[in-house]
């Protein structure tokens, strides 16, 4: 077995192999750029070496500096994570010429699978299903409409070298390819340096399912069941579980069948993903086509680590070391249920533009104290899986995810019902996130019904998310905790103003301004009253604390609380609600505040997060029309395309391409 390994990645990932290697007795060694210098894969690390400037180019991406890393601290193997230089040929390459062990599959097989034109065809010839399309090398645009037109619309294009969602466009028109193939490849270009871009059918009501793959070097290849990531944004994954709610038994054996098949004929070992598309109109089990195999570990993995008991770092880590598999494809067993939410740096709550920022308030929920649902292991269990810290910054320069949240249970839906308790006491200030929008998604009764496609975020919030709705009950119980907190913090003010000579008793009846609606509290001794009908709510709460916890019809209730000029906001189950609370004798005047009216801004072109202005369109003077390009904004190397939201005249241009933009700064203003 190896003696020290040295992990060429950072946050999450980087974090959670050192947790496996630490656990077999491997010595660890860390890699980080500038930004990360105190990061907590770092500092979890027995050793760290300093790469260079925080962009990845200059640091992470420089495979002779980590080799050279590697030498220096006597590492003998490395494990390159997911992203960065996990799938890159040339790298798996130079670790076997340097005589140091890669923690992932061997070169060619890297290399087959890494071209997402050359794996088709191979796929193919494997007799895997794939998904009808162009496989050559597209020249121009012009070419580009001509293949699409062929295979009929709607098709997708790809960059050859893509991933992650990264150099993906939908084409429903001639006008979508004709707008979108040279940003596709510019894409492809600026994320995988190739610029090389296919064209395939869109299968319509899609379904993404991926199957795991596992092989050791002795020729010994097993699936480990599928996962469902059919719900996605902008084609990046936000929701995965294992198992599909959609794929049968025998779905389940074909899929995995044809996953082997693959990779047997590539040479295929250590952990891997084989990616299908499937029609969630097919009833027959044989829908499904081959995407692409991702030859590294999947950012998803913790939810096949939970179903079938196994740790896929340690799998990777043994098998890179030369050893047999411990089991069969007839051992491999799938028990419970596990969902994975990733939480993001991102604002849902403004078309979900990336935030960076500093972590001012950093507390994930506590996780269980078992991980795996191992031997007579039973009970639902919590995992979190992160790489950052409270006081920490995410910054421009890497991906916006800043955890995994990870629950198993014994059914779908308690594995469902414990994100969404787990997310409500997910504490997370500083940076726009996605916590609400999750719970969202955990509570949509078309997600609990398991009717899934990648369409389904575009499809149920097609005028972007507002906050989940909430059950009148829910309100009426905010409204009884904004109530509660509200005497707590009026009685230790009095309780603590030595002025006053005597204690004052708080106010018992409050008038609490929540959702729209007034609701009458009542504090009575050992009871709460609401709208005249004694609540069964039970709270636990100091003046000061972040974090509620009740118990609402018999219920655990988790409340995120932060104080405001008038009262409190209070978040849970997905919304954020603002309560105006006030004792009773006074509320009338509340009826007097002046509310403010948001100035109009439809005037400007405004940007709508930090990034590079890459293109511009217009200049002062031309003439625009609603929904015209003007331009084009990259953020964590995705291009936007910023267009017009009426028609009018542009007066001004405030900035040219290639400014570096903060978040609402003006681009262009009309007449």
């Amino acid at each position: 077995m190896f003696k020290k390994i040295l992990v060429a990645n950072r946050g999450e990932i980087a974090c959670r192999v050192m947790r496996t290697a630490k656990r077999m007795g491997i010595a660890t060694v860390a890699v980080y750029s500038d930004a990360d210098a105190r990061a907590p894969h770092v500092l979890m690390a027995d050793e760290s070496v300093r790469l260079g400037p925080a962009p990845a180019a200059e640091s992470y991406l420089k495979a002779e500096l980590i080799l050279l890393a590697a030498k220096e601290t006597g590492a003998d193997c490395i494990h390159p994570g997911y992203g960065f230089l996990s799938e890159r040929e040339s790298f798996a390459r130079a670790c076997a010429e340097a005589g140091i062990a890669f923690v992932g599959p061997p070169p060619n097989a890297i290399a087959a699978m890494g071209d997402k034109i050359e794996s088709k065809k191979l796929a193919k010839q494997a007799g895997v299903n794939v998904v009808p399309g162009y496989l050559g090398e597209i020249a121009d645009t012009d070419e580009a409409v001509r293949i699409a037109t062929d295979i009929g619309y709607p098709v997708m294009m790809k960059a050859s070298a893509g991933g992650g969602g990264k150099g993906m466009r939908l084409a429903w028109s001639e006008q979508d390819v004709r707008e979108g193939f040279e940003a596709t490849k510019r894409e492809g270009l600026a994320s995988f340096g190739d610029d090389r871009v296919f064209i395939e059918k869109f299968i319509e009501s899609p379904r993404h399912i991926e199957i795991q793959v596992l092989g050791d070097q002795h020729g010994n290849i097993v699936y480990l069941g599928e996962r469902e990531c059919s719900i996605q944004r902008r084609h990046q994954k936000v929701v995965e579980e294992a198992p599909s709610p959609f794929v049968t038994p025998e779905m389940r054996r074909a899929m995995g069948e044809q996953a082997v098949a693959l990779s047997r004929a590539v040479g295929y070992y250590s952990a891997g993903t084989v990616e299908l598309i499937v029609s969630g109109a097919d009833t027959t089990g044989q829908g499904f086509y081959f995407l692409e195999m991702n030859t590294r570990l999947q950012v998803e993995h913790p939810v096949t680590e939970a179903i079938t008991g196994l740790d896929l770092v340690e799998q990777m880590i043994r098998v890179a070391a030369g050893e047999h598999l411990a089991f069969t494809q007839d051992e491999v067993k799938l028990t419970g249920w596990a969902i994975e939410n990733r939480v993001y740096a991102e604002d849902p709550y403004r078309g979900f533009l990336p935030s960076i920022g500093r972590l001012t308030r950093y507390a994930p929920p506590e996780a269980s104290a078992h991980q795996q649902p191992l031997g007579s292991v039973s009970d639902a269990y919590v995992r979190v899986d992160d790489g950052v810290t409270e006081g920490g910054e995410v910054s421009m320069f890497y991906d916006p995810m800043i955890a995994k949240l990870i629950t198993w249970a014994p059914t779908r839906e308690e594995a469902a019902d414990l994100q969404i308790s787990a997310l409500d006491s997910f504490e997370l200030d500083g940076v726009g996130n996605n916590i609400d929008f999750l719970s969202a998604l955990m509570q949509h009764p078309r997600f609990r019904a398991g009717a899934l496609t990648t369409g389904f975020i575009a499809e149920e919030y097609p005028d972007g998310f507002n906050g989940a709705p909430a059950a009148p009950e829910l309100v009426q119980a905010l409204a009884g905790i904004a109530a509660f907190a509200a005497t707590a913090e009026a009685d230790r003010a009095r309780r603590v103003d030595g002025q006053l000579g005597r204690r004052l008793r708080p106010p018992s009846e409050w008038l609490v301004r929540i959702a729209g609606r007034e609701h009458q509290v009542l504090l009575a001794p050992d009871t709460l009253v609401i709208a005249g009908e004694e609540a069964d709510l039970s709270i636990e709460y100091t003046p000061g604390d972040r974090l509620v916890h009740a118990e609402w019809n018999s219920a655990p209730l988790s409340v995120r609380l932060a104080r405001t000029r008038t009262g409190f906001r209070l978040t849970t189950r997905g919304a954020s609600h603002t309560a105006r609370v006030l004792p009773a004798h006074v509320a009338s005047y509340a009826h007097h505040l002046i509310e403010k009216v948001p100035p109009d801004l439809s005037r400007f072109l405004i940007a709508p997060m930090p990034g590079l202005l890459v293109r511009l369109d217009a200049k002062a003077g031309d003439k625009v029309q609603p929904g015209q390009p003007l331009a084009v904004v990259e953020a964590m190397k995705m291009e936007n395309i910023l267009r017009a939201e009426k028609a009018g005249t542009i007066k001004s241009v405030e900035v040219e391409a290639g400014a570096s933009l903060a978040v609402d700064q003006v681009i262009l203003e009309l007449e």
